[in-house]
């Protein structure tokens, strides 16, 4: 998807979502196409792998990509996210926003975190969920 045909809206009236890695509001033509949650999660087993929040970030987000691949797309295409934080605090959104500004440059999508007690696996950390846009052809 080119960057005009993606509208990424921050209005004066709100705060600078930027620095937390998201944006306000995110249009795109487009189908829909709506991708689960993923997780740092063994390819074999499904299994979260261990490791730190950072490293959970990572492998999760490098999941996003091959979910979205699978289904013909890339990061690019994402409109919105859902990122779920185990034990939510100021320096794991920290680290999730230096990740999502590696990942998605200044084109962010939008974006609602959840703080969360824990996910669905023991050792999951974190997880990410995503709607994205299949272009207009």
């Amino acid at each position: 998807m080119t960057d005009d045909q993606r509208t990424i809206t921050n209005p004066a009236t709100l705060h600078d979502p930027t620095p937390f890695g998201y944006s306000h509001a995110v249009s795109a033509p487009g189908e829909l196409v709506f991708i689960a949650g993923q997780y740092a999660s063994d390819p074999e087993t499904g299994a979260p792998v261990p490791g730190d929040f950072a490293a959970q970030v990572e492998l999760a987000l490098a999941n996003l990509r091959h979910a979205l691949q699978g289904a013909g797309l890339d990061l690019e295409h994402v409109v919105r996210l859902g990122s779920y934080v185990v034990d939510h605090d100021l320096d794991r959104l920290a680290v999730l926003g230096k990740a999502l500004h590696n990942a998605f440059g200044e084109r962010l999508p939008a974006q609602t975190l959840s703080g969360v007690a824990a996910l669905a696996l023991p050792g999951m950390l974190f997880e990410i969920d995503a709607v994205a846009v299949r272009p207009a052809s």
